[in-house]
């Protein structure tokens, strides 16, 4: 076995089994973050220049229309704050849909119904079916792998490409952010999302139910067809603006009383419980490490600091039991069987169908024209 090394800068270590480290003891997460994003990025100032060419071509598009871009709300932070800058600084107007997809908290309700109704403008909720979903989920819990979130974010992509291409909006502002996301999660802790192949061969050889009305997407129609064929272009604003996750945090708050969540992507009950739990115990994965070496890397937190956090355990000790059973009672199966698959032989992506062949060319091409830029997965 590989001996255990943690990088000297932030907290990444050998629990991504990828991971390299140089002479000093500095992960190639954090060396990959000083070559390739540090010098491209301005945190405190954004990138006004980019925002502004952005604004213009939005604002004529949507001049005479409803709206003038497509955005996503779950009731996080970076969701929440983009839709306020969007609306209040920006005066941008987004059609503004929202995924239920059974497992919202009363958070994360409170949080999108309050942001939308002060900021006057419309929400788009859609309902994902639950007897698909529940089992394409347990079809993913007993396929084996870590990646059992994959349905709720595989429904989330696919629906917002789908508003896109229905309401026939090319752009769209998504969340994703330097300032709180430069490290990725490796790619086998969490596979892509988007990857359908995958996603049908793990229903066809657990699943019990057709999916008939459950929302599917493919890399070629999204990443090829939408953006070079319609035009839809993906939007990181977050990017553009000075962006800091305490500051925002205190905004919502001040502004809307938003509430905020223990940690991140918290603001779902499912996904709370599958990073916090079932990574982490079953796989030895620990998500926070990815996101507080972000926060390490953005100044927003001590690397001290994150040592602290990483010293207690993710999941409430005192109310686990409790999650778990209400997980198995929602899907329909008993809390032994919920605990049966977290001793199940241990499976990866590579186990079942999947487009990764794709995904590698992809990432290639985007990376040799400078459009994306990040660490690997």
């Amino acid at each position: 076995m590989r001996k255990y090394q943690i990088c000297s800068n932030c907290v990444m270590d050998t629990s991504d089994s990828r991971i390299s480290f140089d002479e000093s003891g500095v992960c190639d997460h954090c060396n990959t973050f000083f070559k390739d994003i540090k010098p491209y990025w301005n945190q405190e100032k954004g990138d006004p220049v980019s925002l502004n060419g952005v604004m213009q071509k939005m604002k004529k598009w949507g001049r005479g229309k409803e709206y003038d871009c497509l955005l996503g709300m779950s009731g996080g932070i970076d969701s929440s704050y983009l839709l306020y800058y969007a609306v209040e600084k920006l005066g941008l107007r987004p059609l503004v849909f929202h995924i239920d997809t059974g497992w919202n908290t009363d958070l994360s309700i409170y949080n999108v119904h309050t942001l939308v109704e002060k900021l006057g403008v419309k929400l788009h909720t859609v309902v994902i079916d639950w007897k698909e979903m529940a089992d394409l989920q347990l079809a993913f819990f007993k396929s084996g792998v870590p990646h059992i979130d994959t349905p709720q974010d595989h429904a989330c992509f696919a629906t917002m490409y789908q508003f896109a291409s229905k309401y026939n909006i090319p752009y769209i502002l998504t969340g994703g952010n330097y300032s709180t996301e430069c490290i990725r999660n490796p790619k086998e802790w969490m596979y892509y999302q988007s990857d359908v192949r995958q996603l049908k061969d793990i229903h066809k050889k657990f699943g019990t139910k057709p999916l008939k009305k459950f929302p599917l997407t493919n890399i070629l129609w999204h990443k090829f067809y939408l953006p070079y064929i319609k035009g839809v272009r993906l939007i990181r604003m977050l990017d553009l603006i000075p962006y800091n996750k305490e500051e925002a945090i205190r905004t919502l708050e001040e502004k809307f009383g938003y509430q905020k969540y223990p940690q991140k992507h918290f603001e779902d009950f499912f996904t709370r419980w599958y990073e916090s739990y079932w990574l982490y115990e079953r796989f030895g994965y620990d998500v926070r490490r990815v996101q507080l070496s972000s926060l390490i890397l953005t100044g927003q937190i001590s690397r001290e600091k994150a040592l602290d956090i990483l010293a207690t355990k993710p999941y409430d000790v005192s109310s686990i039991d409790k999650d778990t059973a209400y997980i198995a009672g929602k899907l329909g199966v008993s809390y032994q069987d919920i605990m049966s698959y977290m001793v199940l032989d241990k499976k990866t992506y590579k186990d079942y169908k999947s487009q990764q062949s794709i995904y590698n060319v992809g990432t290639s091409i985007s990376r040799l024209l400078g459009i994306e830029k990040g660490g690997k997965r």
